[in-house]
């Protein structure tokens, strides 16, 4: 393929003030990384809530944890952000109606539409990790906990939990990853984050390789760079016995 390839382009200005193409990537990560870290704090929060009541000794608890996992794990992604962006705040009050779709800025609704959405989405795969994690760990310590005088708040904070997460770092990492790559669907309700502003400049611009490369390169280099420092924490909390680290 004859490609004569413009890595200048990105330095040039884009016709909208003194914007360069290099200043609508720097905007489009802002927001990636934004969307993905305030759905990942949903979605840690809300997971370890779940994965602890799918484990508790109450069937009507641990039922209403399953129900939310597998209702949310089994619809798109997609679905749930067209239904948080377009029904759910029909369904709002009508104060809290005309707030949202009068009042509030077009991109602030549309970032916490998609950030409620994927900060929920991936509430119910922590959920199962969390889940996972907590049923590991040897039923002997849940026991000698209870013998010691422990209530079953107290087990789960301060026996079972901080064993858990240590033993599911990698797949929480792997989540945490997911969430970064599943914001590129931001774009599709008109938030600029970095899969929207990759396609505006291809198309402004005309050099569609440079652009989506520069993109695969940012999404590449993010994700390997959070790996690494996950896989660090990995090693410095690992429980020996219940996890082998680094392949190992």
């Amino acid at each position: 393929m004859n490609y004569n390839w413009d890595w200048g382009v990105f330095f040039k200005s884009t016709g909208v003030g003194s914007e360069t193409y290099l200043d609508w990537f720097i905007s489009g990560l802002g927001w990636t990384i934004g969307i993905a870290v305030a759905a990942w704090i949903i979605a840690l929060t809300l997971g370890s809530i779940l994965g602890v009541m799918r484990t508790v000794p109450n069937r009507i608890v641990s039922g209403i944890a399953t129900c939310y996992v597998e209702l949310f794990r089994n619809v798109p992604l997609l679905v749930q952000l067209f239904i948080w962006y377009f029904l759910v705040p029909d369904l709002l009050p009508p104060d809290l109606q005309e707030w949202y779709k009068q009042d509030l800025n077009p991109t602030t609704s549309a970032f916490l539409s998609v950030v409620v959405c994927l900060g929920l989405f991936t509430t119910a795969r922590v959920c199962e990790q969390v889940r996972t994690g907590i049923q590991a760990l040897p039923k002997g310590q849940e026991s000698a906990a209870r013998a010691m005088g422990f209530k079953l708040p107290q087990i789960y904070w301060n026996v079972l939990l901080p064993q858990a997460y240590r033993i599911i770092i990698p797949p929480l990492t792997s989540e945490f990853l997911n969430v970064f790559k599943n914001s590129s669907v931001a774009s599709l309700i008109g938030l600029m984050e970095l899969l929207a502003q990759t396609k505006q400049t291809a198309e402004f611009s005309a050099n569609l390789f440079e652009a989506f490369t520069l993109a695969t390169l940012i999404y590449f280099t993010l994700n390997m760079s959070l790996m690494l420092l996950m896989r660090m924490v990995e090693k410095k909390v690992a429980v020996p016995g219940l996890i082998s680290v680094g392949g190992k």
